[in-house]
């Protein structure tokens, strides 16, 4: 009987010895212990290049980011800032022309805004402004649009936010001429970018957003 016990309780001892080698202890890792300090790392990452496309230096010096917005209308008017201006709000250029959108003061005052420093220091009322602009712009050019968009001119389809965009470069009234005479009146602004080049650099965006207004004006309250 006693050998029996015996038999028993050293088969209990050698089944709790098995249990607390099968799971050890857990302890608490001290991360700070370990760095990567001086060592060579070799990423088998690479970077991405197309993210490059969408980070632009601005005219003060700073690099600016776009995130891609794909044809949407938001990504019409921030692609359309980018290249104005960096998306930089209180820029002046060389030719005075003012804000995000590089508005020049007599389309400024079209829309009903004459206070250029509140229009500089005022974001909303500069993102307005560009709505009201864009509107007016395609009450002007609605038959243009309707007869023009589909067609190419000088190599490059013409589309709404194509012809939006030459607008906001160069006035309505020389896109019409660009489109009337097919090319050949093609303005260029006094850093050499054409209508031309708006016309294929903002193609295809959805401005169905926008509605045409004659008298579209912003509330500068």
């Amino acid at each position: 009987m006693v050998k029996n016990i015996a038999s028993y309780l050293l088969l209990a001892l050698t089944i709790c010895i098995l249990v607390e080698v099968s799971f050890p202890s857990v302890e608490t890792v001290d991360l700070s212990r370990y760095s990567t300090d001086g060592l060579v790392l070799n990423y088998t990452v690479s970077h991405d290049a197309n993210m490059r496309e969408h980070v632009k230096a601005s005219k003060d010096g700073y690099e600016t980011f776009s995130p891609f917005l794909g044809k949407s209308f938001v990504g019409f008017k921030e692609a359309l800032a980018f290249s104005e201006s960096g998306g930089n709000y209180r820029t002046i250029n060389s030719y005075g022309y003012l804000g995000k959108y590089q508005f020049g003061k007599e389309t400024l005052k079209l829309i009903g805004v004459r206070n250029i420093q509140k229009f500089l220091s005022n974001p909303k009322l500069q993102e307005k402004a560009f709505i009201a602009n864009a509107q007016r712009n395609k009450w002007i050019l609605r038959r243009d649009i309707n007869r023009f968009v589909g067609k190419r001119i000088n190599g490059v389809l013409v589309t709404e936010s194509g012809i939006l965009a030459a607008a906001h470069l160069a006035g309505p009234g020389s896109v019409k001429k660009y489109l009337r005479s097919y090319g050949l009146d093609n303005f260029a602004d006094g850093y050499g970018t054409t209508i031309s080049n708006y016309m294929k650099r903002f193609s295809g965006y959805d401005t169905s957003f926008l509605i045409p207004n004659k008298k579209a004006k912003v509330s500068t309250l």
